[in-house]
């Protein structure tokens, strides 16, 4: 099997949980291990499009995980998460409520390059260990900006405290360090409460496949 499968990920399940389900399946239908890979890892909470390849095609994983991204998320103002998201320790920070016409100036200033720094709990390395371990280990974790790309960022709904968008960003684009950025820029705090990838290049997610249509249930 040298192939490329499209996976819409359900939430709760990790990247190298959806790797490991598909791994076990192919190879029974096939017989003998087979060879599988993803090409960028989604959050556990985060839900969406996954470009898996099988086999011989695993040599070429990195040509995916540099293409372009496209997400739809949902942030809530005036909390904070440890982690950027629903999993965090969470913690009330303003009540203020700022108004559609503000949101959209703030987006604007987030819109071309930017600086970044990823979420301490994140799979970036950090001294050849993952940051999440650290964090997790109470270790404080200190991760460098990065430049990243945000191509277009969309206010596609808003109802106080929740704000809708829709981001198609460069590779390494953290949609969780967005949304905490955009919450201190409008002095409320802010956090993703739900996220999910769209596409990836020309890759769309209306085209994949859930883990169902391979048995997997869980």
């Amino acid at each position: 099997m040298d192939e490329i499968l499209l996976i819409d990920k359900p939430p709760g399940m990790t990247s190298f949980g959806v790797v490991a389900r598909l791994r076990r399946v192919l190879s029974k239908q096939e017989g003998k291990k087979v060879k599988v890979g993803h090409t960028g890892t989604l959050d556990p909470f985060a839900t969406g499009l996954m470009i898996i390849v099988t086999g011989q095609m695993c040599r070429r994983a990195m040509e995916f995980t540099k293409l372009d991204k496209w997400y739809e998320a949902e942030i809530v103002l005036g909390i904070e998460s440890t982690t950027g998201d629903p999993e965090g320790e969470l913690s009330r920070i303003s009540d203020r409520k700022p108004d559609k016409g503000e949101i959209k100036q703030v987006l604007q200033k987030f819109t071309g390059k930017i600086e970044q720094i990823p979420p301490a709990f994140s799979a970036v390395k950090v001294n050849g260990r993952r940051a999440y371990q650290l964090a997790r280990a109470g270790k404080e974790v200190d991760i460098p900006k990065r430049i990243v790309t945000i191509y277009a960022l969309e206010l596609i709904g808003y109802d106080y405290p929740v704000l809708k968008l829709r981001a198609h960003v460069s590779s390494g684009t953290y949609i969780r360090s967005l949304a905490a950025d955009i919450g201190k820029e409008l002095k409320t705090g802010a956090y993703c409460q739900n996220l999910r990838r769209i596409k990836i290049a020309d890759y769309d997610v209306k085209n994949a496949k859930v883990l169902a249509d391979f048995g997997i249930l869980s």
